[in-house]
């Protein structure tokens, strides 16, 4: 354990030290991640998935905010979207923009989750996404997460029916419209995952701001078991199937991935806890006081000797 501590206060002090090089390097990494796995999962449009395009796109990316990142990755999933049908592409562009008004009720910061989300969809460990969301955010939180559940399984539906949505000339614009919306709207395992995210993130939410011992350690648990319950009870009502050892998985996976994130963000001592009651005009104060689990680093020095030459008495 004083292992990891001095660990996390090392990593603590070089992220201070270096944040201006770091934070470049994780946009251009995570935009770079995101552009890649649109090109992997629906490169329609063949200019785009030139390798340098890409790489170009990231570094781009890595000196703008979130906000912006989340924009220029909107546009060029619409116009690989643009190479396979109009239909979706218009039905996609309405949901962005629908996302974009909304995007003024997300915490600061959050528009990172519209891409994460798919991201961790992809990567087999989604079931992360609501409990550090939970950890870091607040219960507004499940607008964004919401959307990038959406987004996913919308990039899905493209994936598996790109031959019926480039070669359907039967219909008219109206018929296409409608079947590509009630196609996308009755996705039963989408609602579920939305459905378990959302009340999980706010389970996670609520236990976290309690004043009980190890708050975030229980809430990492109770958004787990909240996740498992709904996915299992769509599972049963609405004869969803979901594999159950990749279930499991991800959910042990994401368990890990939020146990980490809550140590080197939110350790405390609960040995230490300390109770406080003071009062003005007022009202009475009752603060619960927990300090943060830190150590101080060891300073270690070399001192280097060199051995002085023996000179020879003189004759």
């Amino acid at each position: 354990m004083m292992s990891l501590l001095v660990l996390k206060e090392r990593l603590r002090e070089f992220y201070a030290r270096f944040d201006i090089y770091i934070t470049p390097v994780i946009k251009f990494i995570f935009s770079g991640l995101t552009f890649f796995l649109i090109n992997k999962n629906i490169g329609f449009m063949a200019p785009l998935t030139e390798p340098l395009v890409p790489l170009v796109l990231a570094l781009v990316c890595s000196f703008l905010p979130y906000g912006a990142i989340s924009f220029m990755a909107a546009v060029f999933m619409l116009a690989h979207l643009w190479g396979i049908s109009l239909e979706i592409t218009l039905v996609m562009l309405v949901f962005i923009l629908a996302a974009g008004l909304l995007y003024y009720g997300f915490q600061p910061g959050d528009s990172y989750l519209l891409m994460l989300t798919p991201i961790c969809f992809l990567l087999k460990i989604p079931y992360a996404i609501p409990l550090i969301a939970g950890l870091s955010g607040s219960a507004i939180s499940v607008i964004p997460v919401s959307c990038g559940v959406f987004i996913y399984y919308a990039l899905l539906y493209v994936k598996q029916n790109a031959g019926v949505l480039t070669n359907d000339i039967s219909q008219d614009e109206v018929q296409k419209f409608m079947q590509i919306i009630r196609s996308l709207t009755a996705n039963k395992e989408m609602l579920i995952m939305i459905a378990a995210f959302v009340l999980a993130l706010v389970v996670v939410v609520i236990i976290r701001n309690l004043s009980v011992d190890y708050a975030w350690i229980i809430a990492i648990a109770g958004g787990t078991v909240t996740q498992l319950g709904v996915i299992f009870m769509g599972d049963i009502t609405s004869s969803v199937s979901v594999s159950v050892l990749g279930l499991l998985a991800g959910v042990l996976a994401s368990m890990v991935l939020a146990a980490i994130y809550t140590f080197f963000v939110f350790a405390v001592d609960y040995s230490r806890t300390e109770y406080i009651q003071f009062e003005d005009d007022d009202y009475y104060y009752y603060v619960k006081a927990v300090p943060k689990l830190t150590v101080s680093t060891p300073d270690v020095k070399v001192q280097k000797i060199n051995a002085r030459k023996l000179q020879r008495p003189q004759r």
